[in-house]
């Protein structure tokens, strides 16, 4: 995709909201009498101009009349720039004293002296009434005068300020005047004025700070419209170093699908900025800063003066001019430096030739070698150098020790530059152990593409050689990888199968075997075929055991706990989890201790434990979080939004989902999952195009993996959608898939929700027979394993079907253990649902208050999380307004053609008896059967004769 050139701007302010807590405050005291002169500081691109607009757009609708005027480049050499543009404004001034104001002020400043005055004299008698003038203008209103780039300003302009300054706290006046922090030189007219007016308490100033982290993905979000990855928000926010210009102009230059911001060039704007600085300065001045910029962004004094070669009072006196120029600044000790920008040192360093360039990289790397320097720095500079033998060496080393302390994405592209740097006499199984290391670390951080190559790679090389043990070794891992990138059990399995094989009749080799058969586990335990997995499972672990390799036993345990959940055998797999998550932190394998965290907690998510869920997942992203496995973390997050979504915590689910799903771009089953559950979340609002595209997408991906847990779910929702739109045929027929899919693997955990929809969808065709037999086998599929949390649908599908065979006594019962057992699960969705049920069957038995409050309960908890469907049907059960009435929930026109119906009319014949279309009384009869929780006619009429009122009075 093609590089925007375009700047973007964010559509919010953000970061500033003290801010204008302040300016509000000050606005206020100013209509009270009591103004004042507010400064604004701050470096270039940091967002004055925003603020004062956001002021003067305050002050605005605070009644304020609004004066604007600035300073310009040049400004400072001749007399009152500020003053005559802000007397152009006066003269716009809506009203005929004040713009004859602004004209007098203009010719007093153009009037040119005459040769016998005393120049002095004139120009205090000028500063004098100019300043009359602006102190009590006749506005007749509060006025704020904004004046921008006070750092050009010259020195007429800024004392007129000064003594304005003297009179506004007792005048309704408020200026603010802004300026460049950084632009401050020593020598310039705004700099002592400043010092006067602070100290001397005539001005009040703040300062604008930088973004920080947070605010940065605040603002890029903003810009491009959706949750930015948090490794891309933390590149931008280090190179850009919170300023939010540089922050957009690196938006407006980058691919907005770009995952690294890193290699794109410095803006234009910012670069010509810079290099515009730089030319005041002499030879050595620049020869300075051209080495400090190949040191990087922040340099050693030292270090600066071997690479340059000359004197240190020559190097220092060359880096105070550099700080005059705010184009440095002094480091955190006492021989650092920093450039004051990340993009200023990246624009110094690409206007430098690249033969001096790479000259000053091979200096900087012999002078870091000579001083002890981290191999991660040198091997830097030595590649940049053009060195790539020295390049190689020290990146391996870096590489290595990076993994050690978990640091993987530092890991990742430290083994990139290594094998970039690769010697061509590499012996092929050290070039095989080097690709190896950098599949590793690809997959720690989510890049599943480059692990699966890195995997391929060293799998092959191996296989060249003939070393049989150490290809198949690697193959889990490749397998693993191309499960993120979408390969599902036909392609996975036997690569495995083969790669066991391959290990026929080769000795000391069962450690290996293990591995794959845990691998193999795994495969079959994704796809839900249980007992295959537990048979992979039991193998390996006895293998893994006997030959001691404790890391393969975890993870097998992980896995084998994880199918014992599903297969109904709770408590021992839920032990065998845990203690698999306990030993694997306890001995350090941050890997298995990962994945033992992303079985317990998903397994939990899916299994209706959402207690057990939450907290598992939580602790599970803080542990991956530390250890920087990337994947996992998404991965986790992706659930957590799952269950924050079950819980009904909507908005926690939308903003966890969004972020799992930017930050965990290399992984299909992390995509899966966040795009299922931003579906949920736009079916439950009614967003029905939204949730029908998420859903769809998330269908289409997990049919490509023909896996159940990643197809059944947006199989479910795309139900439910169907089922609230009203279109039931369709409801039933994903319902229908879901069911077969379920069926191929005995499954139960993913096969609940489609039990309520079905029934709910047959129901509401009048299929009351077919939903009962619909029930009968679901349910029984459901107790085969009888996972707890899947339960509670049994009885709610049978109350349901109780409730339209018109036994109230046992829809009451059934519906309220169900909704007591979602409740105590946690369940928002299907619990909600089952409240008002049960108002449906309190209107059946015409205990009104009941199903007042069960429905009022609902419509409550569905307008906090924005659930419109829920609310409305909150309201078709008993509709606000008619709550009290006797015909409740159908209105007047219905309960007539409702007593019609169980006089015994046909459609035809109600129709000609009320003079309407037969098109309109079927309409009617359709929505009583519906909030009656009908299914049939016949069942009209014993409801009517529960109600106390005369149709007649209502014809």
């Amino acid at each position: 995709m093609p590089a925007r050139t375009a700047l973007v701007a964010s559509p919010v302010l953000v970061g500033r909201d003290d801010l204008l807590a302040l300016a509000d405050a000050r606005l206020a005291a100013t209509a009270g009498g009591s103004g004042g002169l507010l400064l604004v500081a701050g470096e270039a691109g940091i967002g004055k101009t925003r603020l004062l607009g956001a002021i003067g757009r305050r002050a605005e609708r605070s009644g304020f009349a609004v004066l604007r005027a600035a300073a310009f480049p040049g400004d400072a050499e001749s007399s009152g720039g500020v003053l005559l543009d802000l007397a152009g404004d006066l003269q716009r001034f809506p009203d005929r004293v004040v713009p004859a104001i602004g004209r007098a002020m203009a010719d007093r400043l153009r009037a040119p002296a005459t040769e016998d005055e005393d120049l002095n004299r004139r120009r205090r008698l000028l500063e004098q009434s100019l300043a009359d003038d602006l102190a009590d203008l006749p506005a007749g209103r509060p006025l704020l005068v904004v004046l921008e780039d006070l750092h050009w300003a010259d020195q007429l302009s800024l004392e007129v300020v000064a003594r304005v300054a003297a009179r506004l706290p007792f005048r309704t006046t408020l200026v603010v005047g802004a300026y460049r922090s950084d632009e401050l030189y020593s020598g310039t007219a705004i700099r002592a004025w400043r010092t006067r007016l602070l100290s001397s308490r005539l001005a009040e100033e703040i300062r604008l700070p930088r973004l920080t982290t947070g605010q940065v993905a605040v603002l890029t979000s903003a810009v491009l419209g959706r949750a930015a990855p948090g490794a891309v928000v933390t590149a931008i926010h280090d190179r850009s170093d919170g300023i939010p210009l540089h922050v957009e102009e690196l938006l407006a230059v980058a691919d907005p699908d770009a995952t690294d911001v890193d290699e794109v060039a410095v803006p234009d704007t910012l670069a010509d900025a810079v290099l515009l600085r730089m030319e005041v300065l002499g030879p050595a001045e620049r020869a300075v800063a051209a080495a400090a910029a190949v040191i990087g962004r922040s340099f050693d004094f030292d270090l600066l003066t071997a690479v340059v070669d000359e004197p240190a009072e020559q190097v220092d006196g060359c880096l105070r001019r550099l700080q005059e120029m705010y184009l440095v600044q002094a480091g955190a000790d006492a021989t650092g430096y920093d450039f004051r920008h990340a993009l200023i040192r990246d624009a110094v360093y690409a206007d430098i030739a690249l033969p001096r360039r790479r000259t000053l990289h091979q200096r900087v790397a012999r002078a870091g070698v000579e001083r002890g320097y981290p191999a991660t720095f040198v091997s830097a500079h030595f590649e940049q150098a053009g060195l790539r033998e020295e390049a190689h060496r020290h990146a391996h080393v870096a590489a290595a020790r990076a993994a050690g302390l978990s640091a993987h994405r530092e890991a990742l592209q430290l083994y990139r530059r290594a094998v970039r740097t690769m010697p061509a006499d590499l012996a092929p199984a050290d070039r095989a152990d080097l690709w190896l290391a950098l599949g590793d670390e690809a997959a720690a951080a989510d890049d599943n593409r480059a692990a699966a190559e890195a995997y391929a790679t060293a799998h092959r090389l191996w296989a060249e050689i003939g070393d049989r043990v150490a290809a198949a070794s690697v193959v889990p891992k490749l397998a693993a990888a191309t499960h993120l990138l979408g390969d599902g059990l036909d392609r996975r399995a036997p690569l495995l199968e083969e790669a066991l094989r391959s290990l026929s009749g080769v000795p000391d080799a069962d450690r290996v075997r293990g591995r794959l058969l845990s691998a193999l586990a795994t495969v079959y335990m994704l796809d839900r075929r249980l007992d295959e997995s537990l048979v992979y499972g039991d193998q390996s672990r006895a293998l893994a055991q006997a030959t001691g390799d404790v890391r393969t036993d975890l993870d097998t345990a992980a896995t084998v706990g994880s199918v014992l959940v599903f297969a109904g055998r709770m408590d021992s797999g839920w032990s065998l989890l845990q203690t698999a998550v306990t030993r694997a932190e306890e001995q350090h394998y941050e890997t298995e201790a990962a994945r033992a965290y992303r079985m317990i907690g998903s397994s939990a998510s899916v299994l209706v434990e959402n207690e057990r869920a939450e907290n598992w997942l939580t602790r599970g992203i803080a542990y991956a979080d530390g250890v920087e496995l990337w994947n996992h973390r998404n991965y986790l997050a992706a659930h957590l939004a799952h269950v924050q979504w079950a819980r009904g915590r909507w908005a926690q689910a939308k903003e966890t989902a969004e972020h799992a799903l930017a930050d965990g771009r290399g992984g299909v089953t992390t995509a899966i999952t966040g795009e299922y559950v931003l579906g949920y979340l736009a079916l439950g609002r009614g967003e029905w195009e939204a949730a029908t595209e998420q859903l769809t997408s998330a269908l289409r991906q997990g049919e490509a993996m023909a896996e159940l847990q990643r197809l059944s779910p947006p199989l479910w929702g795309l139900a439910e959608t169907a089922r609230l739109q009203g279109d039931h045929g369709r409801a039933l027929e994903l319902c229908a898939r879901g069911v077969a899919a379920s069926a191929e693997v005995a499954d139960a955990a993913y096969l609940f929700p489609f039990l309520l929809t079905g029934v709910r969808a047959w129901l509401a065709r009048g299929e009351v027979d077919e939903a009962g037999a619909y029930a009968a086998r679901v349910a029984d599929a459901l107790l085969v394993r009888s996972i707890p949390g899947t339960l509670p649908a049994i009885p709610h599908a049978r109350g349901l079907l109780a409730l339209a065979a018109g036994d109230l006594a046992a829809a009451r019962e059934l519906v309220t253990q169900a909704e007591q057992e979602w409740r105590r699960r946690d369940r928002f969705w299907e619990g909600s649902w089952a409240r008002l049920d049960l108002a449906r069957v309190a209107v059946r038995a015409r205990r009104t208050a009941e199903a007042t409050s069960l429905a009022t309960a609902v419509r409550t908890a569905a307008e906090e999380v924005g659930a419109q469907p829920l609310a409305a049907a909150a309201d078709d059960v008993v509709p606000r307004g008619r709550r009290d009435e006797p015909w409740a929930p159908l209105s007047a026109r219905e309960y007539t053609v409702a007593s019609l119906v169980a006089d015994g009319l046909t459609n035809r014949e109600i129709a000609a008896r009320l003079v309407l279309a037969p098109k309109t009384v079927s309409a009617h009869v359709e929505h009583i059967l519906a909030k009656l929780g009908m299914a049939r006619r016949s069942q009209i009429a014993a409801w009517t004769a529960t109600v106390d009122a005369d149709p007649r009075t209502l014809s």
